[in-house]
């Protein structure tokens, strides 16, 4: 099997572009935009990081190295992802009664567990923005004299002062959404906050004292400081959701240049996942209702169910989140782990030999794929993962090896532990019993489910399906689906 070679859309360029890393030495440098950890990351927040996380795992299959950055936004974030509006850090603290550094520990920390919960792979770095101050204001003061200029508000970039901003977001003018600002003073509305002074009078619970003033760090600058800290300019490829694209990455790639006295833009590359949507539009956290991911497990969902439906989709495009979408994603998942379940796992643990734990079937190491793949499989897996990561084409190829009975199962299983590196469903390990995610408010446990289970089976085996039925009701009143004829047993029920 010759490796198909891996293009990538470039949102600098709007083209697909063959991928080659800029080091060969030094590996596949990735730079992905993290949260702003005031609240509950919700589902379209977490979308951004399982495509961050395929990507992540492409470059791997591919043969690279990488070093992976992920940062947490743990202040400078505006309620605004302009200059408007308070900070966001401030905002929750003012709201709950709590500090501010609490709420950023609070939520940094349910970051961390979600990415867990979704098989997400920890990055080689998550740095936190506030440990970053000091070297974002070392960085300010280099480009201050010759890019920026200060009023009583703070330090503020000039856009005019580097080549074709906002070349990224497609040159958008003066006049775009989210481009005009209230405050006074600004040469040009595009202008953005590289420090904000603290006002007179007021205190934050996030402050240092800079040249401009105490205050704290525009939200723009601790990317470009973290990602140069920590990968060096330029770098490989840089991701986050589309909304960055038009704010947030721009103003990074004019800090960049400004650093560097060069029309570079930080990094080769700049990839973007579209949004997760609802019936009404974007999911934002300032619609209200927002769904996150314990709210699914509260609901019975498994996360894989979530990783799944994201990567039935394109990353750019649009993913419609609904109660619908999600189940279709729990069912199929389900099918898939079933086949395992009842094909693998079950030959494990009723065969009186030794064989191999379902766990224990590796990987083919990619200089061995081309004599392991005598069905072809690995070779259509590659080609569709490596046209910009299309996922969503390589989901039926994983059907089609769990059910092609041609293929030799010590094949088959090898086979998809090589194709699950990539798509990280954990199908090798995970049981159709661990899908079984109890919903918060169940109004039974899951000892009385099996005795109820366990006395409908006496009954519809002495052919009593009147109380057969009543025992179905019960529990369907109760929360919990039966499935006459599933050798695996009972599913709970989901209503979203």
């Amino acid at each position: 099997m010759t490796s198909a070679p891996l293009t990538l859309y470039n949102s600098l360029t709007r083209a697909l572009e063959p991928f080659a890393p800029i080091d060969p030495a030094k590996g596949v440098r990735v730079y992905s935009c993290g949260p702003t950890v005031y609240s509950d990351p919700h589902l379209g927040n977490l979308r951004a990081y399982v495509f961050t996380d395929t990507l992540s795992r492409v470059l791997r299959w591919k043969g690279h190295a990488l070093t992976h950055v992920i940062n947490i936004t743990d202040v400078g974030h505006l309620t605004s992802d302009a200059d408007e509006g308070e900070d966001k850090m401030e905002a929750a603290a003012k709201k709950r009664g709590m500090s501010a550094w609490d709420i950023s520990r609070h939520y940094a920390d349910v970051f961390r567990r979600n990415l867990r919960d979704l098989n997400i792979r920890t990055p080689d770095h998550m740095p936190l923005a506030t440990d970053y101050v000091a070297k974002m204001i070392d960085f300010a003061k280099g480009i201050a004299d010759q890019h920026c200029y200060q009023l009583d508000s703070g330090l503020y970039f000039d856009s005019s002062t580097v080549p074709e901003y906002g070349k990224l977001s497609g040159g958008r003018d003066d006049a775009g959404e989210g481009r005009i600002e209230s405050v006074e003073g600004k040469r040009h509305p595009q202008d953005f906050a590289i420090w904000r002074t603290t006002p007179p009078g007021e205190t934050r619970q996030m402050e240092w004292d800079s040249p401009w003033g105490r205050g704290a760090p525009g939200w723009h600058l601790e990317c470009s400081v973290m990602s140069a800290e920590l990968l060096g300019l330029p770098f490989d490829i840089h991701t986050g959701g589309i909304d960055h694209r038009e704010i947030h990455h721009v103003n990074e790639i004019a800090q960049n240049q400004a650093h560097c006295g060069c029309a570079n833009s930080g990094a080769k590359i700049w990839m973007h996942n579209n949004f997760l949507v609802d019936r009404g539009g974007k999911m934002s956290k300032s619609k209200g209702g927002i769904a996150t991911l314990d709210a699914l497990v509260a609901k019975g969902v498994h996360p894989l169910a979530y990783r799944l439906m994201c990567l039935s989709a394109h990353y750019r495009s649009e993913l419609e989140f609904s109660g619908e979408n999600l189940m279709a994603a729990l069912v199929r998942l389900k099918r898939m782990i079933k086949v395992i379940d009842v094909q693998l796992w079950r030959e494990y643990e009723q065969s009186n030999e030794p064989v191999e734990h379902p766990s224990s079937f590796q990987p083919i190491p990619i200089n061995q794929r081309v004599e392991a793949d005598v069905t072809g499989v690995l070779a259509r897996f590659d080609a569709a993962i490596s046209s910009d990561l299309n996922t969503s084409k390589c989901l039926p190829i994983i059907e089609e090896t769990l059910s092609d009975p041609t293929i030799d199962n010590r094949l088959r299983w090898h086979l998809l532990a090589t194709m699950d590196e990539v798509l990280g469903l954990n199908l090798l390990v995970v049981r159709r019993s661990d899908l079984r995610v109890r919903p918060a408010d169940a109004q039974v446990t899951e000892a009385e489910i099996e005795a109820r289970l366990a006395q409908r089976k006496e009954a519809r085996a002495a052919k009593d399906f009147a109380r057969s039925d009543a025992l179905r009701d019960e529990l369907i009143g109760a929360g919990v689906e039966v499935m006459d004829g599933d050798p695996i047993g009972w599913d709970w029920k989901v209503e979203l």
